[in-house]
């Protein structure tokens, strides 16, 4: 493994180790202050922001893949990608779909973050990171997912490894930063389709994947139902260790029914608290001062990662291997339950 590149064992590690301490106060972790230096409508309903150091020094560095926790005013925290080239150190950029459904954080980022306005971040983390040592990769990205993609192809070329970038949109006019990927050092190879394109040019993911090059990794970001598509097209020939995806929904938490109560103890002190249908560990803990670090709150970033010591876990996340679910020594404590009577967690 390369300085620099973490696996996903590895970031998970780091989730649990940086986490405050058990009962500290929400809030004190450390976070940046940025500037806005700019902002732009890049496609329909979506803005680019370009976000500096209030105080005018580098920034953390980060790899691809990475997003930041974007902690807003009005009390939500939402996730954004990064997408500008890892090695610049004087800025960050993210792209923000405005979510007609969302919870209103990204209606907040369009309407009332503006130029010259500071915001509270967190440093940049990786549940999304990409496999330097891999020959060929395969990016693929649908709307807004590509924003973490086109970070990636940055590196990639940086690394002079071969890799192959389609990126998928509903029409031209929500296909946000075309004119910067033609322009690109990579624009050799890009693949751009839309759905209301002419048949030739859509993307046939039946056949794109019907092969793995020796070696090669997938990567695929975007609205659940085409990560669904990318994922079922690709395991007849794809093992799941070659196949990354980032999700922004988490559509299996959502669609979860049958709830059963459970119980959660805590390892440091043996206390136990009762977790009801409807009721989140997160939630219940967090009402009786114990803090666990959450940011999607739907098992899709990795932030609340927490060691099962014993109970089995009903996995409701998308952020753990298939591998890591199977073990049962890990759970996303903001959505997943028990099968268990009780879960007795490392807090």
């Amino acid at each position: 493994m390369r300085p620099g590149r973490f696996s996903k064992a590895a970031i998970v590690t780091m989730a649990l180790t940086n986490r405050p301490a058990t009962g500290q106060a929400a809030g004190t972790e450390r976070c940046l202050r940025l500037r806005v230096a700019g902002k732009r409508i890049c496609a329909d309903e979506i803005a680019a922001f370009e976000l500096v150091d209030a105080k005018g020094g580098d920034l953390p560095p980060f790899t691809a893949g990475s997003h930041i926790d974007v902690h807003l005013p009005t009390g939500p925290t939402r996730q954004y990608s990064l997408c500008n080239d890892p090695r610049e150190r004087h800025r960050y950029r993210i792209g923000v779909l405005r979510e007609v459904a969302g919870r209103g954080g990204s209606a907040y980022m369009h309407d009332r973050v503006e130029v010259g306005d500071t915001i509270e971040a967190s440093f940049p983390l990786n549940a999304f990171p990409l496999e330097e040592s891999a020959p060929f990769s395969l990016l693929l990205a649908g709307g807004i997912g590509v924003t973490p993609i086109l970070s990636m192809a940055h590196r990639l070329t940086a690394l002079g490894l071969d890799f192959t970038f389609h990126y998928c949109a509903r029409s031209a006019s929500r296909m946000a930063f075309r004119p910067e990927l033609e322009a690109s050092a990579f624009a050799p190879r890009m693949r751009f389709h839309l759905d209301d394109g002419p048949g030739d040019q859509r993307l046939d993911l039946a056949g794109l994947l019907s092969r793995r090059p020796p070696g090669a990794h997938l990567y695929a970001c975007g609205p659940a139902g085409f990560l669904d598509a990318v994922i079922a097209a690709a395991r007849p020939a794809w093992p799941s260790e070659a196949v990354h995806r980032e999700y922004f929904v988490n559509a299996m938490r959502s669609a979860a029914t049958g709830d059963r109560p459970f119980t959660v103890r805590l390892a440091s002190d043996g206390r136990v608290f009762a977790i009801a249908p409807g009721r989140s560990i997160v939630e219940v803990l967090g009402e009786n001062g114990i803090d666990v670090p959450v940011s999607c709150e739907e098992g899709i970033c990795g932030t609340c990662v927490t060691r099962v010591v014993s109970g089995v876990p009903d996995h409701r996340d998308l952020v753990l291997t298939e591998k890591q679910h199977a073990a049962g020594t890990l759970i996303t404590p903001c959505c997943s339950r028990a099968l268990s009577d009780e879960l007795e967690l490392d807090l």
